[in-house]
């Protein structure tokens, strides 16, 4: 069997890298004459910036790409399109027999459309999710992704619920538990041996405990509903002044919010450090950088006094982690992480 593993943006790596061991070990399991299932891992490139992905695939251990579609940015039209063109190729030329999407980026969205338009099944990772809000782009590419698939992987019950409610038929379903977990879960030691604590100045001794760190904010933030608009941005970064002064506020920033940020001329907001050059962030304020890789961010998640957060992603981790998330939504596509989380 053939399979194509499609993937594009930082949130995707975190839910390939477990299908990648998965089919790893199941290949050493079965006679090299038969059954294997020889898979192909796709990046389209809808994040390019290193630290956005590169360094992704070394702290998760993933193999370089085999193929590398190098979109880049754009609206969101462009780069779906850009997306479709480019994959259409790879289908065209590699002919699989199973294309597998994860989440809920522009790139799930475009290996999904191309794919059943060629007539060739999709699985999709992370089904049945939902906020209940059009107004967010991923809960468009969530809805179509679900109603074109083949095969629908959820995470919770609810999902299955959310699914069968929009008529997709029970027998498609497959409730399989959080890949993003299992990711977290397998990393986790690693993380705790990062150095990152220790490089930001957030240690009191010379290995962290709970008593030797000092006490801190975690921040992200990156929804186009929240940072594409000034006023909103405003608003978030408002009540942020009024916790910094309190505790410390460590910031990693996206790209797109970085952008943001200097387009709405509220750099000012933020105090800006050089990563590789900062000796002491326990001072209070808003502490922003460069994007981190995946282990030293969850050393961060971990140690963190509260995370304040708009990615679905890291109100699931924290729940995991047991520490307290404050989302910076109104709505939620995981609502499990309030009803059962932190």
């Amino acid at each position: 069997m053939k399979i194509i593993l499609a993937a594009g943006a930082r949130p995707n790596f975190m839910k390939v890298a477990p299908l990648v061991r998965a089919i790893e070990e199941y290949n050493a399991s079965v006679p090299s004459e038969g059954g294997r299932i020889d898979y192909l891992l796709v990046h389209t490139g809808q994040h390019y910036d290193f630290n956005m992905s590169d360094s992704f695939f070394k702290d998760l251990k993933l193999p370089q790409p085999h193929i590398y579609l190098g979109v880049g940015s754009g609206t969101h039209a462009e780069q779906t399109g850009k997306v479709m063109m480019e994959f259409e190729k790879v289908l065209l030329q590699e002919g699989p027999d199973l294309v597998v999407v994860v989440g809920d980026v522009n790139s799930t969205l475009a290996c999904t459309l191309v794919s059943v338009k060629l007539n060739i099944p999709v699985a999709h990772v992370e089904a049945g999710l939902r906020s209940f809000d059009r107004s967010m782009p991923e809960e468009i590419n969530r809805l179509v992704t679900d109603a074109l698939s083949t095969y629908l992987f959820t995470p919770s019950p609810d999902a299955d619920e959310n699914l069968l409610k929009e008529g997709v038929p029970a027998g498609r379903i497959y409730q399989v538990g959080d890949i993003m977990v299992d990711s977290l879960l397998f990393h986790l030691d690693e993380a705790k041996k990062s150095d990152i604590l220790a490089r930001l100045g957030l240690l009191k001794g010379s290995s962290p405990s709970p008593n030797s760190v000092v006490p801190y904010a975690l921040l992200t933030l990156h929804r186009p509903s929240n940072v594409d608009n000034r006023q909103s941005l405003q608003k978030i970064l408002s009540a942020l002044e009024l916790i910094a002064p309190k505790i410390p506020i460590i910031f990693p920033i996206h790209p797109r919010t970085q952008k943001q940020l200097g387009l709405f001329n509220l750099q000012d907001k933020i105090l800006f450090h050089d990563i590789d050059q900062v000796a002491e962030l326990s001072s209070p304020g808003i502490h922003g950088f460069d994007p981190l890789g995946y282990l030293d961010f969850l050393s961060l998640m971990i140690s963190a006094r509260f995370v304040l957060t708009d990615s679905g992603g890291i109100q699931e981790e924290t729940t995991v982690l047991g520490v307290p998330c404050l989302t910076l939504r109104d709505t939620t596509e995981r609502p499990i992480t309030i009803s059962e989380g932190t």
